[in-house]
């Protein structure tokens, strides 16, 4: 059964060579595929959003160590995607179920309906929250550095999309202050006045560790690092006794010489003040999704949480210009590319 006409050719980018310090237009392509028709059991979804995050930059390595397979050469890229079913050979789904999937970076997807997540189209105000780092940050807040009430929370990399969420859901949660890192005069009032942040910083006015004991005196107890590097060893400096660190991830080793992938640890301030760090990756079971959907969806009635973001316009053909100016911190949030 269909819905729409489906056209006969779907676009879709490849990577066609790893970049060396930096993503160029020159290690993408935009090609044009056959779009087949679908065997038993399969769908066709015409992808309607997708989400650009930094951890793609992570998978145009040939070799990296983060839990998630590398993009191969000349092959479409997949990233994280909500779209809607326009055409269905399996009782599972529906045409005009709204799905959300792994086949991004292209107009239209066909696959078997298990590899597609239907999604409440009335859960959330737009198609496009559903691509919310919210999950990510979640569970970082939550899990892994289990804010409490009071706590004074440092968050590095704030106006990214899951620095945004993690601050506000650190409010949530009790939080006494929250303070966010950025790059720009602009960032610090969108973060204080936009995303809920109670103060802010440009981290390349000064010593980070000097911005952050102005701000936090006594010191902070949760530190949610997206950024790595000199950050990284100021909160360390900056600690209150007991504080747990949860690290998330480091931009400042992701581009350039990839220096600040390694910082400095300074474990004779870290041993006697019994500071916790913790990694975890962001891969998220099918619960947790929808657990976030559903605690999402309530503080956005009831005026706890936001969802900034970047629409990105130009479809699939926009998104390795978009993919770079991300890299560049051009976006603020939740960068969304608009495919349909």
């Amino acid at each position: 059964m269909t819905s729409e006409v489906i056209p006969p050719k779907s676009r879709e980018v490849r990577l066609v060579s790893y970049p060396g310090d930096e993503v160029t237009l020159e290690n993408f392509e935009v090609a044009e595929v056959e779009l087949g028709e679908p065997g038993e059991g399969q769908v066709v979804v015409r992808n309607d959003w997708m989400s650009l995050g930094t951890v793609y930059r992570d998978q145009m390595r040939p070799a990296t160590d983060i839990p998630i397979p590398v993009f191969q050469l000349g092959q479409a890229m997949w990233g994280r995607t909500v779209g809607t079913v326009v055409a269905s050979h399996s009782p599972d789904l529906a045409v005009g179920d709204l799905v959300e999937h792994f086949n991004g970076w292209r107009e239209y997807a066909v696959g078997h309906a298990g590899g597609f997540f239907k999604r409440d189209r009335a859960q959330l105000p737009s198609a496009e929250y559903f691509l919310s780092n919210g999950p990510t940050a979640w569970r970082g807040m939550v899990d892994i550095a289990q804010v409490r009430e009071g706590d004074v929370v440092f968050v590095s990399g704030a106006t990214s999309g899951v620095g945004c969420l993690a601050g506000q859901i650190a409010k949530a949660l009790g939080a006494g202050k929250v303070i966010g890192s950025t790059g720009s005069k602009e960032k610090i009032d969108f973060l204080t006045e936009e995303a809920g942040y109670d103060a802010a910083f440009d981290y390349h006015d000064g010593p980070v560790a000097e911005r952050l004991r102005e701000l936090a005196p006594k010191g902070i107890d949760v530190f949610f690092d997206n950024v790595g590097g000199e950050q990284f060893e100021a909160a360390v400096r900056v600690a209150a006794p007991g504080a747990r660190f949860a690290l998330c991830g480091s931009l400042a080793g992701q581009h350039g010489d990839h220096e600040g992938a390694s910082p400095r640890l300074d474990l004779a301030g870290l041993i006697p003040r019994e500071l916790t760090l913790r990694g975890f990756a962001t891969l998220h079971t099918p619960d947790q999704i929808e657990g976030w959907n559903a605690q999402f969806s309530t503080w956005l009635s009831e005026g706890k949480a936001s969802f900034p973001h970047t629409v990105i316009e130009g479809g699939v053909a926009a998104l390795p210009e978009a993919m770079i100016a991300l890299l560049k911190g051009k976006h603020t949030g939740t960068a969304v590319a608009r495919l349909s």
